[in-house]
């Protein structure tokens, strides 16, 4: 008899994984990419894959689409890291992706903000709930945007069994501070994990450190692996001195790119994956692709990176 794998939240220990979703030139899914862009990631040592997820442009994908980017990165993964599926919309709509999430044989689900509309606290509780009941699977919230949680929600998903952490892509670190708490004291020895969400999430490692949240997804991961490991690697053992000198060399110059267009977390992290040569293909409207002349000063970064290194 095979063991039964180990809960999803003792399994994310690592550097996250968050591929894009690679398209044809026609804008076509294109599986073979994908698998390709998630094994090469899978040997640099991701820890888990979060698949059509933001970066992963799980706003553009069909019903379909989506239940096959899953299925492909649990085939790609079999079983050695846990696969984590975006899940967002309105509640309707929510559940039905996760029903497809769990037939692709997803170990957990990053909920992300309903569509639009800015809820109240109850309206938030409400939903994430309505997620966390219908499925057996370990459901991660992910704050930002509309979704802005206070304590005392945190506190009270917490408490739902399969609830079992807060991705946090606000970047309050007194509302983070304040949660982190709400919950230690609601909760006592609850295992609650908390992530670090923000886009190009190593220029505030060491701040969400400083609270003792340590696990986050890296974008760079995508396009300059040996980048990113060589930070996380500092980040985890104190090495602050490294941390500094990657974070004013390449990471603060790399945000500082990537706010010159809208959308450039997922096309110029696109853009990256194609200079590390895989053709991912373009992003899907309404994104649209990064200026040349950004995709040049990405290439030049990386390479400022790597002579860091």
């Amino acid at each position: 008899m095979t063991d039964a794998p180990a809960p999803l939240i003792d399994r994310l220990d690592g550097l996250l994984f968050f591929p894009v979703t690679a398209f044809t030139a026609d804008g076509a899914l294109d599986p073979a990419a994908f698998r390709t862009h998630v094994r090469a990631r899978l040997d640099d040592g991701a820890a888990a894959v979060f698949a059509a997820c933001g970066t992963g442009e799980y706003h553009a994908l069909d019903l379909d689409e989506y239940e096959s980017v899953i299925a492909a990165a649990v085939e790609e993964t079999a079983g050695a890291v846990p696969v984590v599926a975006g899940v967002g919309h309105g509640t309707a709509l929510a559940l039905e992706f996760l029903r497809r999430a769990e037939r692709a044989g997803a170990d957990g689900v990053l909920a992300l903000p309903p569509y639009l509309v800015k809820p109240s606290q109850e309206g938030l509780l409400r939903h994430y709930r309505a997620l966390a009941e219908a499925t057996a699977l370990d459901v991660i919230v992910y704050a930002r945007d509309n979704a802005v949680l206070e304590p005392e929600t945190v506190v009270a998903l917490a408490a739902v069994p399969n609830v079992v952490g807060l991705k946090d892509g606000i970047g309050d670190l007194d509302l983070m501070q304040r949660i982190v708490s709400a919950v230690r004291t609601s909760h006592p020895g609850l295992d609650f994990r908390y992530f670090n969400g923000l886009p190009t999430a190593e220029l505030t490692g060491l701040a969400y450190r400083g609270i003792g949240v340590t696990l986050y997804s890296s974008a760079v991961f995508c396009f300059a692996p040996d980048l990113a490991l060589a930070f996380h690697r500092a980040l985890g053992n104190g090495d602050d001195d490294t941390v500094n000198r990657l974070l004013d060399g390449f990471f603060r110059p790399l945000v500082e790119l990537r706010n010159q267009g809208r959308g450039y977390a997922v096309s110029l992290v696109k853009a990256g994956v194609r200079l590390d040569g895989l053709d991912v293909g373009p992003v899907r409207a309404p994104l649209t692709e990064a200026a040349d002349e950004h995709v040049e000063r990405l290439a030049a970064l990386v390479k400022q990176g790597r002579a860091l290194l």
